[in-house]
């Protein structure tokens, strides 16, 4: 349930060419979907709620967020994400090859956010610009404010990032007036176990700033802050459901 739901509005194809060819699902994505041993023997590696931050050997800064996978290759000025959310800032000449699961992108003096989720791969433009070549599709150039969206069967979406997204390098999450649904799926990625609700309370806003670092505490806040209660197996099975008014 970590997972985003996907986007319904502002999606176009990016590929040209038959529809056969749209169809078909880039051999690398199938295989990091059903091999984590991929992930285990990643050069780089963070548990969930986890988060790390490397300076490499150029002077460009690597940050992982939470439950991520990459391997790296300095010496080819390469970045492979296997799994999860890296931010990238690039600040010299040598640009860095990045490929995030269903294309690649040429970072050079330049700050991306890539994100590669179980149904969608996504890039999102800090600063500069950067150029990203689709697996199927033409390939283009994305300006500070952009963000692209792409899935497996081809499509993809093009829109402006939220600018309070990528707050996971200091640590928080900020929303305004987000559904409750959208705003647990982001916490599961945070929290060891199964985190869920009821339909009930999906449609419920949430708004404030909230510290990753300890998701009891911001389930805490919820439940002092909405009309809802959390119902615990354990410590890694929760549920949050409507608070009963007695």
């Amino acid at each position: 349930m970590a997972n985003p739901d996907r986007p319904r509005t502002s999606r176009r194809h990016l590929l040209q060419g038959s529809l056969a060819l749209a169809a078909l699902v880039p051999a690398g994505w199938l295989f990091n979907q059903h091999s984590p041993l991929a992930a285990w023997q990643a050069d780089l590696n963070t548990a969930v709620g986890e988060r790390r931050g490397i300076r490499l050997a150029d002077g460009s800064v690597l940050q992982l967020n939470t439950d991520t996978a990459a391997d790296l290759n300095m010496a080819g000025h390469q970045l492979t994400l296997i799994q999860g959310e890296v931010a990238l800032s690039v600040s010299r000449a040598q640009p860095i090859e990045a490929d995030f699961g269903l294309g690649q992108v040429t970072i050079g003096q330049a700050h991306v956010c890539l994100r590669r989720d179980a149904d969608a791969c996504r890039i999102s433009v800090l600063y500069g610009s950067v150029q990203v070549r689709p697996e199927q599709g033409m390939a283009l150039t994305l300006q500070y404010g952009d963000q692209l969206t792409l899935y497996p069967d081809g499509s993809g979406a093009m829109g402006r990032f939220d600018p309070h997204r990528p707050d996971w390098r200091d640590g928080v999450l900020s929303v305004d007036n987000q559904p409750l649904a959208e705003f647990l799926r982001e916490i599961a990625r945070y929290r060891p176990g199964v985190l869920r609700w009821a339909p009930a309370v999906e449609s419920l806003a949430v708004t404030g700033t909230f510290a990753l670092g300890d998701t009891d505490r911001i389930l805490a806040a919820l439940v002092a802050s909405l009309p809802v209660a959390v119902q615990s197996r354990s410590r890694y099975w929760v549920t949050l459901v409507p608070r009963q008014i007695v």
